[in-house]
């Protein structure tokens, strides 16, 4: 598939989703009378949840929390790994390289929701330390990618070059390594999204920084499997919104980075 299908497939693809997480909660409306547990018709359009709210209601106050964490988690991650990764990719002195990047070795080897869940048993983090949360698993790997993909740049003669002319640490990490790791940054930047999607997701769905009966799309596939059999849409629709959101990503990422290589 050719880049401009490509990028009018993911768009089409992760505007239902983000367009249900960005307005949805200005359309809920109040919410109604609680109905039985599980049943579908009676005026709800998708059926009710497993305390009986209605799952559309709650489908559109679902999706905000999920969609602004992981790209808050994500903005963050790269803001603590950006100006790490190029400061060891560019500095001359070993020392300072092995203490920007050891550290991070050693969060690194911890599993992700492994190191989430220890926090989150000492405290009770909310949306807010959730995204922090996520956005510190993410930090390692991410400064890894940064410095891999800015140190061959950092290697080039034009950079010595850049230096004999006295430019500064900016210009030269970011105005010339910077810019030219820009695409290996770029497509680390639409796998990560989709893999802090998916780790606020799974959080979420053990009960990490939301309530155990919030109107959140992780949630709402937790808590209503017990009645998958019974009334499929209260785990078939948010799942499904959430699928979307990281396939339409990765698809708008693709296209966007093959019609960059394209050019001449």
């Amino acid at each position: 598939m050719r880049a401009p299908r490509r990028s009018l497939l993911g768009l089409a693809v992760v505007a239902v989703p983000l367009l249900l997480a960005l307005l949805g909660p200005l359309f809920a409306g109040a919410p109604g009378p609680r109905a039985v547990s599980f049943t579908l018709g009676g005026g709800h359009w998708l059926g009710t949840d497993f305390v009986g709210r209605d799952v559309w209601q709650q489908v559109l106050h679902g999706g905000r929390t999920v969609v602004l964490t992981a790209l808050a988690a994500t903005a963050l991650a790269y803001l603590v790994a950006l100006p790490v990764g190029l400061a060891a990719a560019v500095t001359r002195a070993r020392w300072l390289e092995e203490l920007l990047m050891r550290p991070l070795d050693v969060l690194l080897a911890v599993p992700s929701l492994l190191l989430i869940l220890l926090v989150a048993s000492v405290f009770t983090p909310g949306a807010v330390g959730l995204a922090l949360l996520v956005a510190l698993v993410n930090v390692p790997d991410a400064a890894r990618i940064v410095r891999a993909a800015a140190a061959e740049a950092a290697a080039r003669p034009a950079v010595e070059a850049l230096r004999m002319q006295g430019e500064s640490w900016w210009r030269v990490a970011v105005g010339y390594v910077g810019r030219s790791a820009l695409r290996t940054l770029a497509a680390d930047a639409g796998i990560r999204l989709t893999g802090v999607l998916y780790l606020v997701s799974t959080a979420a769905f053990l009960g990490v920084g939301v309530a155990p009966d919030a109107a959140d799309w992780s949630v709402m596939v937790d808590r209503n499997r017990t009645g998958l059999f019974i009334q499929p849409w209260a785990v078939v629709v948010p799942a499904l919104l959430i699928v979307a959101l990281t396939t339409g990503t990765n698809l708008l990422f693709d296209a966007a980075l093959d019609k960059k290589g394209r050019r001449p």
